[in-house]
């Protein structure tokens, strides 16, 4: 072992180029023959049990497979008896009583002990009928609850006005490509075909018919209230509404969807946009082998992991971030880099104006896609990253792919100085309140760790730190530090995801290390690390739980932390040696770690993520960079990322 965990002490160098040798080695098993990386991606059991129920909505029912789903679905139950939104998380309602209706469809017997368990805890917490809204809109398409249970989303939606307050591109990109199909499906009320005949009413502590009010607090704010009383009232309008406005209605729906189909990679390259959409093919009576209906379908197949004796479906594919991330990582170990830069060059975007570009027209595209393809909703995070990577590798063939980048990333700033992962000034909170928004995630606002990622590419490719755009953007990063010296992290876990993310951003730009904000962001994490070297956070930061805490330390946030560090200048501070050596003494004998908790976010508070290759590039990037810095090969870190 190259460290000691107890004092943090090096004891050997040689063993800690052995770590990095045997990360590096471990991490390349794992490159595809065309030198792309690409991990599972792990959600919680909604996708694979909604999965399940689109197959049974269809009648298209493959039993091997659905009986491998139900392998993995039975093993995420909680002790508690349901399921929770991330590995050993606390019982979800809207979760559990999607487990459980799949595992019903499968064929479980609902007397089964586990299914007996389930069903307890779900009467328990008040029964199916205080679900979310998404697990409401399955249930009336299989006839479970009335069609009332759902906030009204009239279809013609489709014709409002840019200027109204309510429209399609003042909300998120993901939001905005699972609403448009899921508008028809609600317009149309279509039935599962439901080829068993599989229901839950069980499930209801009040049995639904007489359920009064669906559409309940508690209101966050007088928005909530204000648009509650506006969904009373769009239930007796909407029958009014004329056919042909309807009729033309679905036409838009249908020409968005189909334009921006995506082939194989799936509408927005996400599971829930894509289920809708081969859904909505099927209500509007497309024939199966129809070509978009195909299409659509290979979709969300290329979503499924079949492993040796279970199955299971990813929300979506993560190749460019994989590959970007990876890059770097073995970048910092001293290997070549050629092989993915290679492959991401030619997936730069340029020659589609996306839904972006409602908020910036006339800016020229040159964003990646978090996907294999996704032109029309490039990923702002992903082109900085890759930005990064394709400048640190060096060769002049990539100077015109990192300007368009740079063009792109520049004219993608909001207004306050921040950026969003895939839209400028979608800022309209309002909306966030809906019915329909019950999740809270309805947009895309500016965060913190995207927006320390183009200041860290742009820093990165020479822009000084007084050009206008990142004085903008530095004030924005300094106006969200914590009061207690972090950073919340949008699409990481989570305030050691947010500190490390903006540390190395205010490094790039040569904030020096005894700035109040670094001073501050140092003194939090070394107060977070735990007794083991070693740094973990709950998923529940996103609620109430305490700022960068778990009950375990996590390779990945371990290593952010000490990424975060070493960007303050703190390469010798004890709590920087601490966690090297606590992930030298994890390391397992192939160069691996194990990795089971969460440590990525989809949606805060609804929608938790694990990236399967979390657990090696992040570790090595760390240790590969301690022995850099130690060494003496360099003064300060010397890229933004």
């Amino acid at each position: 072992m190259a460290l000691d965990a107890t004092t943090g002490l090096v004891l050997d160098e040689h063993a800690l180029d052995d770590s990095v040798q045997r990360a590096s080695e471990a991490l390349l098993r794992h490159r595809k023959p065309d030198g792309h990386f690409v991990f599972e991606l792990e959600a919680d059991t909604t996708i694979p049990a909604e999965y399940v129920l689109l197959e049974h909505f269809l009648d298209r029912i493959d039993r091997p497979l659905q009986d491998r789903i139900g392998v993995y679905l039975r093993a995420c139950q909680g002790a508690h008896g349901g399921w929770p939104l991330f590995h050993d998380g606390a019982f979800n309602i809207s979760a559990s009583v999607k487990a459980y209706f799949a595992l019903k469809c499968i064929g479980d017997d609902p007397e089964a002990p586990h299914m007996r368990r389930a069903r307890e805890a779900i009467l328990a917490a008040g029964g199916a009928e205080t679900t979310n809204v998404f697990t409401r809109i399955q249930l009336a398409l299989f006839g479970q609850v009335p069609w009332r249970a759902v906030p009204v989303m009239p279809l013609e939606i489709m014709h409002l006005p840019l200027w109204f307050p309510f429209h399609l591109s003042k909300v998120s990109y993901w939001s905005r490509t699972v609403i448009v199909p899921l508008l028809v499906l609600m317009a149309r009320r279509p039935q599962a075909r439901n080829p068993r005949g599989v229901d839950v009413q069980e499930l209801f502590c009040t049995p639904p018919e007489q359920v009064t009010d669906w559409i309940r607090g508690p209101f966050r704010s007088y928005w909530g209230r204000l648009f509650k009383s506006l969904d009373g009232v769009l239930r007796h309008v909407e029958p009014l509404f004329p056919h042909a406005g309807r009729e033309s209605a679905t036409e838009k729906a249908v020409a968005f969807v189909t334009e921006r189909l995506n082939g194989e990679d799936g509408l927005g390259g996400i599971y829930p946009a894509m289920a809708n959409t081969v859904m909505m093919f099927d209500t509007l009576g497309y024939p199966a082998d129809h070509p978009d209906a195909v299409t659509a379908w290979q979709a969300v197949r290329r979503l499924l992991v079949m492993e040796e004796d279970r199955a299971w479906c990813q929300p979506c594919l993560s190749p460019v971030w994989d590959t970007s991330l990876a890059g770097h990582a073995l970048a910092e170990a001293g290997l070549p880099t050629d092989d993915a830069c290679v492959w991401l060059r030619p997936l730069q975007i340029t020659d589609v104006v996306g839904d972006w570009a409602v908020r910036r027209p006339g800016l020229r595209p040159g964003g990646w896609a978090f996907q294999y393809q996704n032109p029309y909703y490039p990923d702002v995070d992903d082109t900085a990253v890759v930005g990064m990577l394709l400048h640190r590798n060096g060769d002049p063939a990539y100077a015109e792919a990192i300007e368009r980048a740079r063009e792109w990333i520049i004219g993608m700033q909001s207004s306050d100085g921040g950026w969003g992962a895939f839209e400028p000034e979608n800022i309209h909170l309002h909306l966030n309140h809906i019915p329909f928004a019950d999740h809270g995630a309805l947009l895309d606002p500016p965060t913190a760790d995207v927006s320390a990622r183009c200041v860290s590419f742009l820093a990165q490719i020479g822009m000084p730190v007084y050009d206008p755009v990142m004085e903008r953007a530095l004030e924005f990063l300094q106006r969200e530090q914590e009061p207690d010296g972090s950073w919340y992290g949008r699409w990481g876990t989570n305030y050691i995801y947010g500190t490390w993310s903006v540390l190395c951003a205010l490094n790039a730009v040569g904030i020096p290390p005894d700035n109040p904000m670094m001073t501050r962001a140092v003194d939090w994490l070394a107060s977070v690390q735990r007794a083991d070297g070693g740094w973990g956070e709950d998923e529940e930061s996103y609620g109430d739980a305490p700022h960068g805490r778990y009950k375990e330390s996590t390779a990945s946030q371990t290593a952010w932390a000490v990424l975060g560090l070493m960007a303050a200048g703190a390469t010798n501070h004890p709590a920087t040696a601490r966690g090297i050596a606590y992930l030298a003494a994890t390391q397992k004998s192939d160069g691996e770690w194990t990795e089971l908790p969460y440590t990525a976010v989809g949606f805060p508070r609804v929608f938790y993520l694990r990236y399967h290759g979390y657990r090696l590039y992040f570790p090595l990037l760390a240790l590969a960079r301690y022995r850099k810095l130690r060494r003496g090969n360099a003064q300060r870190v010397e890229y933004g990322f």
